[in-house]
């Protein structure tokens, strides 16, 4: 999220509650319900720990097992829709305490029913099933960090280590109190393209994958890199690519909101001038910003 310089004109609500309970289903698999404040990196380790498999791409992606579900977190060919099995919600709109079924959640890539209706859900839990089975890597990248072929089922914790190793090196890492420290991460979507779209780019190096829709999408870092980005390039007044990588754009200094909000649009106008592709940004903007009620 992006908050607003002018703050936000309502209560904000930070949700701590932690703990997780499990309930066998069968010999393999495992319901783990989770409290939405635990911390889903947390969450990652502890599934390593209990060699339940899943969720170890996700190791060490910020943010609340709450949090998840809203954007269908994933990484590396792995997101939350494979294993949730429901959420338990507050609908404010009827002021009840209601549970979703994964299907009603209407997980996508990066959305689900709860961005759609922003505001009106607030998750309490979120239910996993997890299995004993090591999962299939399905991604060719983390098959090459692991140093097996694609379709092998390393254990979870060989899955896990990978994920920290090959995010550790691409400036995937959070870090908390240096340079790159104030970010909110890949701050745009991989884009949706057509046939046509995938061909021409594919041939020019652009890496071009499907989603678990089915839908063709390009690499946004590539697009930025080829209209200038680079990594620790500075975009405008307090905006820079972090260190690593140019998909991560961090703010320093007298940075505004606002600035870093012009920044982004610039960055998609340069990129739509240049390819005909539109890159939309993924952080949620809060708050009184200039031209809003």
């Amino acid at each position: 999220m992006i908050a607003a310089d002018a703050g936000h004109p309502g209560t904000v609500v930070v949700m701590n509650t932690r703990g997780i309970t499990t309930k066998k289903i069968d010999d393999t698999t495992v319901a783990v319900t989770v409290q939405t404040g635990h911390p889903l990196a947390d969450l990652v380790q502890w599934a390593a720990t209990e060699r339940l498999a899943g969720i170890e791409c996700l190791a060490n992606i910020p943010g609340t097992v709450g949090a998840a579900p809203v954007q269908n977190a994933g990484a590396y060919g792995q997101q939350t829709s494979d294993t949730l099995h429901s959420v338990t919600a507050w609908d404010w709109s009827t002021g009840c305490r209601k549970t979703l079924l994964a299907q009603a959640c209407r997980l996508r890539y990066r959305d689900s029913r709860f961005k759609e209706t922003a505001g009106r859900w607030t998750i309490l839990t979120a239910t996993l099933h997890l299995t004993r089975t090591p999962a299939a890597i399905t991604y060719h990248p983390l098959a090459d960090e692991l140093g097996i072929p694609v379709g092998a089922r390393p254990t979870v914790s060989e899955v896990t280590e990978a994920v920290l190793a090959n995010r550790n090196r691409r400036g995937l890492l959070l870090d908390r109190t240096g340079p790159d420290a104030r970010q909110v991460g890949s701050v745009f979507l991989n884009p949706r393209v057509n046939t046509a779209q995938a061909r021409r780019w594919s041939d020019l190096g652009c890496p071009v994958r499907r989603d678990s829709d089915g839908e063709l999408r390009a690499s946004a870092g590539w697009l930025l890199e080829l209209v200038g980005c680079r990594a620790g390039r500075t975009i405008a007044d307090g905006v820079r690519c972090s260190d690593r990588r140019a998909l991560t754009i961090t703010a320093h200094g007298e940075a505004t909101a606002a600035g870093f909000d012009r920044a982004l649009a610039s960055l998609s106008t340069q990129v739509r001038s240049a390819t005909g592709i539109s890159l939309q940004p993924e952080p949620t903007r809060v708050g009184r910003w200039a031209g809003s009620p």
